[in-house]
């Protein structure tokens, strides 16, 4: 399967650079269940709610976004910037550098914030850095909260602002570790996740740190040649007792955002028994789980999402659920009717069909 099958055009007008307030105010375009000549709908993201049933149960990604956007300079002057993709313990790092020349192990990077950081090592495109604690940099989170920036998307054409601190966060965020937010839960606020609880709906929480590949386009022509990046993820006891008990009653399995989808088919694809009852078992690790057309998703019943890149793994990964034609003609209209794209964007909602033809015609049917 090609990579340009999943393109489209859109409008560079259509990116958000802020998100809407109120937050329930943003749009969601929701796609039916079966597939008709009209299986669209607009409403908002205060109607989420109602999209529900009772007995349903909402998994949500409770990862937090570090400020990893930092500056500083080499020894030699020479202007750098560092993302951190991936904390390693209090001291050191795994991250990108952006500098006129890559740093060489035992290179010393002077920082803004003044922290210093030495680059102990290298593996592809990361690099590892430590950290020289002090008095005013103890260890990597106390000096990034203190000194970085938030790491909007490529696309967001500006500066990030102490505004972003608060938008590019979700309201139950807990563990430090991402450097993306899980973008569908920024709609959520303590005023829609009570409607939610009022209506019978139970919510558990997995974790995984989104990193930036995320927004790394597939630079292959055949998409099964894509080697997806690595996150973290930890999926709880808790979280696997509250699928089962969600089974128990006839209940939905229903995801916010991409990445609690992944970290809960991950979870499946570990434990083949509990998959063949639409279960999961607790894992916790990395993740290089790609979902695309033909691979079939085995817990989720529906999602909730915003609207992904072109020729990007996360629309590869909806048209996964509910057919590649079906998505691509969902974004079309979103286009013409000026929905707002991309993570301060607005949002859909797609029930999961578990019968997709992949490549090749045959049926791809969930477990």
């Amino acid at each position: 399967m090609h990579t340009k099958l999943f393109d489209y055009t859109l409008p560079p007008e259509l990116i958000a650079h802020r998100p809407i307030e109120p937050r329930e105010h943003a749009r969601l375009l929701v796609l039916e269940k079966e597939h008709t000549p009209n299986d669209l709908r607009e409403c908002r993201i205060a109607d989420f709610p109602d999209l529900l049933h009772p007995g349903d149960l909402l998994i949500l990604n409770n990862t937090r976004v570090i400020p990893a956007r930092v500056f500083g300079h080499k020894a030699s002057g020479g202007k750098i910037e560092v993302l951190i993709e991936r904390l390693q313990d209090g001291f050191s790092a795994w991250c990108h550098i952006r500098a006129s020349k890559s740093p060489a192990p035992g290179t010393t990077l002077h920082m803004d914030g003044q922290a210093t950081l030495t680059v102990k090592n290298r593996q592809d495109a990361l690099f590892l850095v430590e950290l020289t604690p002090d008095s005013l940099n103890p260890d990597v989170l106390t000096w990034l909260n203190r000194a970085g920036h938030m790491p909007l998307p490529p696309y967001i054409d500006r500066a990030d602002d102490a505004q972003d601190r608060h938008d590019y966060q979700t309201v139950f965020a807990a563990h430090d570790g991402a450097v993306a937010a899980p973008t569908a839960s920024l709609h959520l606020t303590e005023n829609l996740l009570e409607q939610i609880a009022a209506k019978g709906v139970k919510t558990a929480f997995v974790t995984l740190h989104v990193g930036a590949g995320t927004f790394q386009p597939v630079r292959v022509d055949n998409i099964q040649e894509h080697t997806m990046h690595s996150e973290w993820l930890n999926v709880p006891e808790e979280t696997v007792a509250a699928i089962d008990a969600t089974r128990e009653r006839g209940g939905r399995v229903v995801c916010v955002g991409t990445t609690a989808l992944r970290a809960i088919e991950t979870a499946a694809r570990e434990n083949p028994t509990a998959a063949a009852q639409r279960r999961i078992a607790p894992y916790q690790g990395d993740t290089r789980l790609f979902l695309y057309p033909g691979q079939p998703v085995h817990v989720t019943d529906a999602l909730l999402t915003n609207f992904h890149l072109p020729q990007s793994t996360l629309l590869m990964l909806v048209s996964a659920l509910a057919g590649r034609e079906r998505i691509l003609a969902a974004y079309d209209y979103a286009v013409r009717a000026g929905f707002r794209f991309f993570s301060y964007g607005d949002a859909m909602f797609i029930p999961v069909n578990q019968s997709i033809a992949p490549a090749g015609g045959e049926q791809s049917h969930a477990i």
